[in-house]
């Protein structure tokens, strides 16, 4: 063999491409590369014989039979975590009659699939049923899944994460990780992960969320446009806030006001900052739970007032509009009520809890704060399903804005009223409590949080504005009077858009007459696509992009952990988070496992390479 190649090397490089033609031809090569492909397997002869071809046939075979026993598995453990039924049961011995959901669900396959039937009566290695072997296939899921999003989301040019945190059913805090990005002509809202969450501090939850974005965007840091959380001072504070420090590494991942959170959020906030207010929403909320846990105690209530009392849910909203409302216009019924339980009631508990919520119904102190917010929760109860509608732009925002700081600081002028009229109803109780005169301090206090919550949480509006661009109605004046205060605006809250080349895209949009009949971002994001103009409408397809990733609410966040509270009733606590996860991007991301193609089996080849395997899952050639 020449030299050259395999000792001194080539100089001439000039010549290099003809002498690497003449080297594939030569007979060294060709000899060296037929001794590597045969290198390690069985000699020439073996392989011919036909002894050795039949062992390969059975061989073959036997994997063919196991393959399809864990395709029948895989099934089975797909179909239970996307219903979010239990994988174990609680005695799955043969003799036992109820085994569980998953066993019961594989019986069942086996008595339609004759294969499957006599792999489970005859199998000694791999039987594919034991807790070792779901875990194994949860694991290999949550990775195809994972794989699949992280694609999408290298393919996509903005996304956007959602975060929420939890006490899960097991009191383990857990926070939710979310992406939503464009995808293939639509938006796509993806659960990533529940993260076990040990520092609770603003670095602690951002070190949590970087662990989990900095693989895949550290190397494109402008690809996150947004960030949204529950709105906790930890999580969005604009100072030292977990939304802060994210930016710090991300400069385009502007913090986007989480509008599903915000009528909990606002008083939560103004509930925290006094423990008066404390109590009594703890006694409000107190009022539907003692009816909630008898049908005697509700048949005293619709005896007396006709009427049922609002349901609180058992989530994080317990400062309910409607009981508020509930107990000021049906106060005086209501104590009337809990006297006739303390007359019918013979049990002790029942006796106390009535006599507690009696007495705080005819609390000086229970009456203002429900007169208060009985004024204060209509007004955040507008602003919040204004801020539901789909249509909401900038300039309607800061109308809804000022009209709710109106209204507020309206109410805040009424507090020494409203402290006035609870003292006259209460006037013939002698007992006067000593921090009477901060009463109306603290109201108004509450009063200026509220507001000052409001305006923090929307500072800023600039995808709003950004929408703005895309209002079909305004398109006529538009056309005359191009919005470039709206478009400067924009240019500097996304500086990867090329002004100048907006600029002489939207003017086109705005002069046609067949694109002003298409309404919406996604819309018209949508048609440009379709139509194969993503080359023409270059600035304007970057902007829509941005418009329809940036999250508009965080409502998944809140379904995703009535989820994982569903899951974890099925759970142990010994359970590892990871098998957790798998149990959630199956069921919340049911959709995906049917979109990613060939599913089973990208799961069968995780599953068979995670670890060696007893079983033969791999073909001979």
């Amino acid at each position: 063999m020449d030299s050259s190649w395999s000792r001194t090397g080539i100089k001439d490089l000039h010549h290099l491409p003809e002498k690497i033609r003449k080297h594939e031809a030569s007979r060294g090569h060709i000899n060296s590369c037929t001794a590597l492909a045969v290198l390690g397997k069985a000699n020439i002869a073996s392989q011919i014989s036909s002894a050795y071809r039949q062992s390969i046939v059975e061989h073959n075979e036997k994997v063919r039979k196991n393959r399809h026993i864990l395709k029948r598995i895989i099934s089975c453990v797909k179909f239970c975590s996307a219903f979010e039924l239990a994988l174990r049961g609680h005695n799955e011995t043969e003799e036992s009659l109820n085994r569980g959901i998953f066993r019961e669900l594989v019986d069942f396959t086996a008595e339609l699939d004759e294969a499957l039937k006599n792999h489970l009566q005859n199998a000694t290695v791999f039987k594919g049923t034991s807790t070792s072997i779901q875990n194994d296939i949860l694991d290999s899921m949550l990775q195809v899944c994972r794989e699949e999003i992280l694609q999408q989301i290298k393919n996509a040019n903005f996304l956007s994460i959602q975060c929420d945190e939890t006490t899960d059913i097991s009191n383990q805090c857990q926070m939710v990780l979310i992406f939503r990005y464009f995808h293939e002509g639509g938006i796509q809202e993806l659960f990533w992960s529940f993260l076990r969450v040990k520092d609770k501090t603003s670095v602690g939850l951002k070190t949590c969320i970087e662990n989990e974005i900095d693989p895949f965007l550290l190397q494109s840091p402008e690809k996150l446009i947004a960030q949204t959380y529950d709105g906790t001072n930890v999580m969005s504070g604009s100072v030292g806030g977990v939304q802060v420090h994210i930016k710090e590494k991300y400069p385009n991942a502007h913090f986007i006001h989480c509008y599903a959170h915000q009528l909990n959020l606002i008083m939560q906030k103004s509930a925290s900052q006094n423990s008066k207010v404390r109590v009594f929403f703890n006694n409000l909320s107190a009022i539907p739970a003692f009816f909630s846990n008898s049908t005697h105690r509700c048949d005293v209530l619709e005896e007396i007032i006709n009427k049922k009392i609002p349901r609180v849910a058992a989530t994080r909203w317990n400062y309910n509009i409607r009981t508020v409302n509930f107990v000021y216009e049906h106060r005086e019924k209501l104590i009337e009520v809990f006297e006739e339980i303390e007359e019918r009631c013979n049990r002790g508990v029942t006796l106390n809890e009535a006599s507690s919520l009696r007495r705080a119904l005819e609390d000086q102190e229970f009456l203002f704060w429900l007169t208060v917010f009985h004024k204060i929760f209509p007004h955040v109860d507008i602003l919040y399903n204004q801020l539901q509608s789909r249509n909401q732009d900038s300039v309607q925002l800061q109308k809804d804005l000022v009209i709710f700081e109106k209204s507020i600081d309206n109410i805040r002028g009424q507090i020494d009223d409203i402290k006035k009229y609870t003292e006259t109803k209460f006037e013939s109780n002698k007992r006067r409590r000593t921090d009477d005169s901060i009463r109306g301090v603290i109201a108004k206090e509450v009063c200026d949080i509220i507001t000052m919550q409001v305006k923090d949480r929307f500072s800023f509006r600039g995808h709003l504005q950004a929408a703005e661009l895309f209002n079909t109605e305004a398109y006529l004046k538009y056309s005359r009077n191009f919005p470039s205060a709206i478009l400067d605006a924009v240019a500097t809250f996304y500086p990867m858009l090329c002004k100048a080349r907006l600029k002489t895209e939207l003017e086109v949009i705005y002069s046609r007459e067949d694109l002003k009949e298409i309404v919406g971002a996604m819309n018209l994001l949508s048609f440009l696509v379709t139509n194969n103009l993503c080359d023409t409408f270059v600035e304007v397809i970057k902007l829509l992009k941005i418009i329809v990733t940036t999250p508009v609410t965080t409502a998944e966040s809140e379904r995703c952990f009535s989820t994982l509270k569903r899951i974890k009733t099925f759970l142990r606590n010994s359970m590892r988070n990871d098998r957790l996860n798998a149990l959630a991007m199956l069921s919340i991301n049911r959709n995906l496992t049917h979109e990613i193609h060939s599913f089973d089996e990208k799961v069968m080849e995780k599953f068979i390479s995670l670890k060696d395997r007893r079983a033969d899952f791999v073909f001979k050639q």
